[in-house]
């Protein structure tokens, strides 16, 4: 599948997949930042990417960057949508600093990674009751094996 891009910043390089089984890219800092304890900041991604009609993007946290940074998607993942591709839609990642001092991110570090999901859009039908038996409601599947 070909995805069109742009760079904002053509001296850092374009994703990739860092390995053979990889399902996911790596999304690079355009500007060293500096993220304060318990703070949000969004990190400038260097990436316009359009995404292809019939999927999203998903970004999500690099495995290994909680752990040696303490920082992380600040909203647990973010959605890029379809129209999100103009030449002022650069991809920003929302990072939220879990550490109690504050941390850097030099330009061209790894910061989040991104997969390209199929999606279908749901057309609703509103009904006045559901076809199957409740549950019994939130947390009703209990909280051990």
């Amino acid at each position: 599948m070909k995805v069109r891009i742009k760079r904002v910043d053509t001296t850092l390089r374009l994703p990739q997949y860092e390995t053979e089984g990889a399902v996911a890219f790596d999304f690079y800092c355009r500007v060293t930042t500096t993220i304060e304890p318990n703070a949000v900041e969004h990190v400038p991604a260097n990436f316009i990417i359009e995404v292809p009609k019939g999927m999203m993007l998903l970004i999500t946290s690099r495995s290994s960057t909680p752990k040696r940074t303490g920082l992380m998607v600040a909203n647990g993942v973010g959605t890029i949508d379809q129209d999100y591709c103009g030449d002022e839609d650069e991809l920003k990642i929302a990072l939220y600093n879990t550490r109690t001092t504050a941390v850097t991110v030099e330009r061209g570090e790894r910061i989040a990674q991104g997969v390209l999901l199929p999606i279908e859009r749901a057309e609703f039908e509103e009904v006045t009751q559901m076809n199957k038996a409740s549950r019994g409601g939130f947390g009703t599947t209990g909280t051990h094996i």
